[in-house]
């Protein structure tokens, strides 16, 4: 098993992924845009030219503080969970994102998402509570589809 942070170069790999890894198809436009930004991050567990596990998110800039991370996703193929693979993409993707000068790694999931309340509490994260607000359906379970 290979663990790499993904670039451009890897963008065959993104659109040749086996269903079932992430919320929804690859949009190749999206996927590329996404590797070529540097302020966007994915790394990735990968074993037979396919993608195990993954983490993935976006550099936050401010006018007045040191850029921030923001953790947007964390997914493991189901046939690969509770094997460590989830913790390690997500070491890796803070260690990457420290070592680019962001200083404050956060993330945000439902209450009732008992893996990932594990899995982020396996990694020493503080528990913060907040209150979150969307438009244009930024929770919907169904968007981009």
């Amino acid at each position: 098993m290979q663990l790499r942070v993904l670039g451009a170069q890897d963008i065959a790999l993104l659109r040749n992924v086996t269903p079932g890894l992430f919320d929804h198809p690859i949009r190749p436009d999206q996927a590329l845009a996404f590797l070529q930004d540097p302020g966007h991050v994915i790394v990735a567990a990968i074993a037979g030219g396919d993608i195990l596990s993954f983490a993935s998110g976006t550099v936050l800039l401010h006018p007045d503080k040191p850029p921030a991370f923001f953790v947007n996703e964390v997914g493991t193929r189901e046939s690969h969970r509770r094997q460590g693979l989830a913790r390690m993409v997500t070491r890796t993707l803070i260690a990457h994102v420290r070592g680019i000068g962001c200083r404050g790694v956060w993330l945000g999931t439902e209450p009732d998402n008992a893996p990932a309340l594990a899995l982020y509490r396996k990694l020493r994260g503080e528990e913060q509570v907040f209150v979150g607000f969307a438009w244009d359906g930024a929770f919907d379970l169904d968007q981009g589809s």
